[in-house]
């Protein structure tokens, strides 16, 4: 998705109708009006896809004339009618927004299925950022039933910079069903969604990538209490086929035409299942201006972690003598790459192999460090309390087994708290996987690394590392029962999810 996004051409635009959409926030009362009664249409459905010259049968969620997802401009209210064509029930998850708990896409808290041939709508004030939408339900999510969420601000419209817009995913042809089967050892799957149904999608051969514990590479945290230092960490359960860039491997990468001296506001979403990428910009630098759809005083550099479910918005200055960026997200631990490629006009872009040199290590926590939120959480003097909660991450992989306080979601113990609160909590990985942390419904604030305080980024999904800890804080002011899960979907899958749960005061 590529947007140019200066402001001398929205001024010399016309008003037709297809412009309206974008000049919502700054059209007269009337025609927000009007529009406001027009809700934008999503299409759920099935498409053929060519992966490395073969067909698949995936997912997608598109506009009625196919552009991929959705983008909301500044004031735009979150007015969208769903219409399911894809042949089987589905829900969406709107990752990154805050909506009433039963427009969350989550069955298991309060969410509908979208019946095969039906419709649902939702309305909501949404929050602004580069976030994404992904299927909550069954395995759906690993056949491509996933799509970029981004609703711009006026300070986007400010940027002046040409907006791309890039969804990772990592593909196979095979079952997920079948897969998931075969890392459980054939076992009955512990997460209430799963046994629903969903599963009749592409899959993908197991294979264990070990790091010792003694070589975790630069950045990781040193190995949990009672952890042996000769223990091992596992980094991929999965070798997939394929690695893609909005749709697309390096064979055939997408190329992106941008002026010189021209910049680039990219927005990167790993909408992948169980793989983590570390984004190399090679040369070039590219300065961090939000995460998970929230803004950061800005922090330079050429080499970012990306976590499952996570969003990183880069700003990217082209060459002023010509030239061409690739961008390239690469598998942690292991050598498989895909991406994108930044070009000026006349620059020749020569073929980018989808192997790298070396392989990657682990991703880590080396930029969370370095993030500041532009707009911290702050304690409101209304704040009636604080609590403090603590979780452990637990599971094994023999049997393929995660939960959260040794308790899958079957037996899951939820986090109750009150309308209000200001919530801190830490969490503690004592398995031998990394697990990328998602809370639905709400944004909090890094505020602690393995027990040291940080006055860290907002975010909605956090890596917590091997034998790492991570302490959040928020609000609880989004009265309901909120998933707080672990966006790797086969440890979801078989059990790391809980709740938080409380009612409006």
């Amino acid at each position: 998705m590529i947007t140019n996004l200066h402001r001398r051409h929205f001024l010399a635009s016309g008003f037709t109708v297809a412009d309206l959409g974008g000049l919502a926030a700054i059209a007269p009362a009337g025609i927000r009006r009007a529009l406001a009664a027009a809700p934008r249409q999503l299409i759920v459905e099935r498409r053929t896809l060519d992966v490395k010259g073969r067909t698949a049968s995936v997912f997608g969620i598109r506009q009625p004339d196919g552009i991929s997802g959705l983008t909301l401009d500044p004031g735009e209210r979150f007015q969208v009618a769903v219409s399911n064509n894809a042949g089987e029930e589905t829900t969406l998850h709107w990752h990154g927004q805050t909506p009433p708990n039963v427009q969350d896409g989550v069955t298991e808290t309060g969410s509908a299925l979208i019946p095969a041939g039906g419709s649902q709508s939702y309305d909501f004030t949404p929050r602004s950022g580069t976030h994404w939408m992904h299927s909550h339900h069954g395995l759906q999510e690993q056949v491509l039933m996933a799509a970029p969420l981004v609703v711009r601000s006026a300070d986007d419209l400010k940027l002046d910079a040409q907006e791309v817009v890039v969804l990772l995913h990592d593909f196979t042809f095979r079952d997920p069903a079948e897969v998931l089967a075969q890392v459980t050892g054939g076992e009955v799957m512990q997460q209430g969604a799963m046994q629903q149904g969903g599963m009749q999608h592409g899959g993908m051969p197991m294979s264990h990538q070990m790091m010792s514990g003694t070589h975790m590479g630069h950045g990781m945290p040193s190995m949990a209490p009672g952890m042996a230092s000769g223990m091992t960490m596992d980094l991929n359960d999965i070798d997939y086929d394929a690695y893609l860039a909005n749709d697309r491997t390096l064979d055939d990468p997408l190329v992106v035409r941008a002026g010189r001296n021209g910049r680039v506001r990219l927005r990167l979403i790993n909408g992948a299942t169980s793989t983590a990428f570390w984004i190399d910009l090679g040369a070039a630098k590219g300065m961090v201006l939000a995460v998970d759809g929230n803004p950061v005083r800005p922090v330079s550099a050429s080499r970012f972690p990306l976590a499952q479910g996570q969003r990183l918005d880069l700003l990217i200055a082209m060459p002023a003598g010509g030239g061409v960026i690739p961008v390239l997200a690469q598998r942690e631990g292991d050598r498989a790459r895909t991406g994108i490629v930044l070009a000026t006009p006349d620059a020749r872009v020569l073929r980018i192999a989808d192997q790298a040199a070396t392989a990657a290590g682990p991703i880590d926590l080396s930029l969370e460090h370095l993030l500041r939120a532009a707009a911290p959480l702050g304690l409101a003097a209304a704040t009636p309390s604080i609590l403090k909660q603590r979780i452990t991450l637990t599971g094994t992989m023999m049997p393929y087994a995660w939960s959260i306080d040794g308790r899958s979601w079957n037996d899951h113990r939820p986090l109750h708290v009150q309308q209000g609160q200001r919530v801190v909590l830490e969490m503690a990985n004592r398995s031998m996987m990394a697990h990328p942390m998602h809370l639905h419904g709400h944004h909090f604030q890094v505020v602690g690394i393995n027990g040291k305080a940080l006055n860290g980024a907002m975010r909605d999904t956090v890596l917590v590392p091997v034998g790492g800890a991570v302490t959040v804080a928020f609000t609880a002011d989004n009265p309901g029962r909120w998933l707080l899960h672990c966006h790797n979907l086969l440890h979801m899958a078989t059990g790391m999810m809980t709740e938080v749960t409380y009612q409006p005061a």
